[in-house]
């Protein structure tokens, strides 16, 4: 196991080419022989979501992978649209195949979900060790529409940076708004009209439009995600934040009462962002759970 380091540790983008044809870009932390933590950032989001956090799980002995999911940051486009939950399952795990050995999971919201079923859909563990933020088989669909209605409500761009940051002050009216606005740069992309526009392939909100939600179809994909959430074997962690409105009291109990063994941390002050809401506190539970619950497997 590789030693502890006082010093952040620097990312290293890698490239991971898939046998879909599909390309994944990541940023990897720390040293290439610890054992992985790979970090699935949530819709709309891009793998910089994770920085802070990857960087201190490097620096606590672990290999800290974050991923732009396929149609976000810089990995590929899907070439004929396809973003159902398959196919960002084949991603990981393809993925993780090339790693060459299990890894812990960290998702957020459509990452959480990926990472989830990934565990699932096999005989065969795949990781290490589950981290579920902000999400469980049971999602509100007033607080998933608050958020696709964000991420589909400028299709036409940004003509400022500004003017993305009085969208974002808008939506997270909780979180105190910052003077350096640089940092937007990384999860947008700019057209050839010289106009901003999130890091993300437009063609996602075909299929994620609040008006395509079917509650037959909602309560489908709900037994089936709470179905994965039963199998799970792995040390797992949910944690929410107590001020989400995608993830009630009630889906917690549920997946609690599925997931016996599972541990979780409930922060306050924060929302369905929760490591963009208390960084330092998401991240400190992280490690604390990767400390306690996947290095002695690792060293025994």
């Amino acid at each position: 196991m590789p030693a502890k380091s006082s010093h952040p540790p620097r990312p290293h983008r890698c490239t991971f080419e898939l046998p879909s044809g599909m390309e994944i870009v990541a940023d990897a932390y720390g040293d290439e022989g610890a054992p992985p933590v790979v970090f699935l950032h949530g819709g709309g989001q891009t793998r910089h979501a994770w920085a802070a956090s990857a960087r201190a799980v490097a620096a606590a002995g672990f290999r800290a992978i974050a991923m732009d999911h396929r149609g976000h940051g810089e990995s590929g486009w899907s070439r004929d649209g396809d973003y159902s939950i398959d196919r960002f399952v084949d991603d990981l795990l393809g993925v993780l195949a090339q790693l060459g050995k299990r890894a812990a999971l960290v998702g957020a919201s459509l990452g959480g979900i990926t990472a989830l079923q990934a565990e699932t859909r096999a005989s065969t563990s795949v990781s290490t060790a589950v981290v579920l933020v902000d999400v469980t088989p049971r999602l509100e669909i007033e607080g998933v529409r608050r958020v696709v209605d964000f991420m589909g409500a400028r299709p036409g761009g940004f003509a400022s940076l500004e003017e993305v940051a009085e969208v974002v002050a808008a939506y997270q009216p909780h979180r105190p708004r910052r003077d350096d606005i640089s940092g937007l740069k990384k999860n947008l992309r700019r057209g050839d009209d010289g106009r901003w526009y999130w890091h993300w392939d437009p063609a996602l909100m075909q299929l994620w439009a609040p008006r395509r939600f079917d509650p037959d179809e909602g309560a489908r994909i709900h037994a089936e995600r709470l179905a994965c959430a039963q199998r799970l074997r792995v040390p797992s962690l949910l944690v929410r934040g107590r001020m989400s409105d995608v993830v009630s009291e009630e889906g917690v109990r549920e997946f609690l009462e599925a997931v016996p063994h599972a541990e979780f941390v409930d922060l306050e002050s924060a929302g369905h962002m929760v490591a963009g809401d208390r960084n330092d506190a998401f991240t400190g539970a992280v490690v604390d759970f990767l400390e306690r619950r996947v290095r002695p497997t690792l060293e025994g």
